[in-house]
């Protein structure tokens, strides 16, 4: 049995990083000696790249389960060590989001702003907004507000007189220029990467095609695995069209 603990913070002061409930089970039976394993880092202080931060979509219905088991939402913050009204606004994080739309950032890093600006957008531009974001890979705020102000006014969940910034103005000018400034950087790293994407892409489907040209490797595959020979054709017949045009 073993507990984990970061670097010795002072004198007979350690940080427990794992094992807290084998160390209290341990405090309770009376023992005063266990096997350790030391941290040589603090975590604290060094970034661990094997960290998955969890999209807010999915915290979102992770919160929404815990609370319907019955966990309070005093408890769950305390437990995330945030603030209730941060579970609150976690647990009303989807409200009037329709679910196409959540389906389709289920797994983007979008922000609680930019749902309060889909929100005020009607279900089928909903759709049409997180599509440009999923496309785009643009979840921002202002990238939202941008949307928001060149969406018409039947698509607008709103009156039309609550909004606060005319499409035509300066101010929703601005954010559309920034936004397709950043597009457009976006596809100069793109277009850059097209040329040895589409070469490695060319010499892989010549290597298959070369592959499954040899009838035993054919006859192999044909008989132990059908559904990928199926694949491999169906990928030589998209890409040899365009590799011939391109010929």
């Amino acid at each position: 049995m073993s507990v984990i603990n970061s670097i010795p913070r002072g004198p007979n002061d350690y940080l427990l990083l794992d094992g807290h409930v084998r160390h209290d089970i341990l405090k309770e039976t009376g023992a005063t000696e266990v096997r350790t394993i030391f941290a040589t880092d603090d975590e604290a202080y060094t970034y661990n790249k094997r960290v998955n931060h969890i999209p807010p979509v999915a915290e979102h219905f992770m919160i929404l389960k815990a609370l319907s088991s019955g966990v309070s939402e005093e408890r769950v913050a305390q437990v995330l060590n945030v603030d209730v009204a941060a579970i609150r606004q976690k647990r009303k994080l989807l409200d009037g989001i329709c679910p196409e739309a959540v389906e389709i950032l289920r797994n983007s890093d979008v922000c609680a702003g930019t749902f309060a600006i889909l929100r005020k957008m009607k279900p089928i531009r909903q759709i049409e907004a997180a599509e440009h974001m999923h496309a785009t890979g643009t979840f921002s705020v202002l990238f939202a507000k941008a949307l928001l102000e060149v969406t018409r006014p039947e698509f607008i969940s709103e009156a039309p007189l609550k909004r606060k910034i005319e499409a035509t103005s300066s101010a929703a000018q601005a954010m559309l220029e920034q936004e397709t400034e950043s597009l457009i950087r976006d596809m100069k790293v793109v277009e850059n990467s097209y040329g040895t994407d589409v070469l490695t892409l060319s010499i892989a489907c010549g290597y298959v095609e070369r592959l499954i040209g040899n009838s035993r490797v054919e006859r192999h595959l044909d008989k132990h695995h059908s559904d990928i020979a199926a694949e491999l054709r169906s990928l030589l017949s998209e890409v040899k069209p365009e590799r011939t045009m391109r010929n």
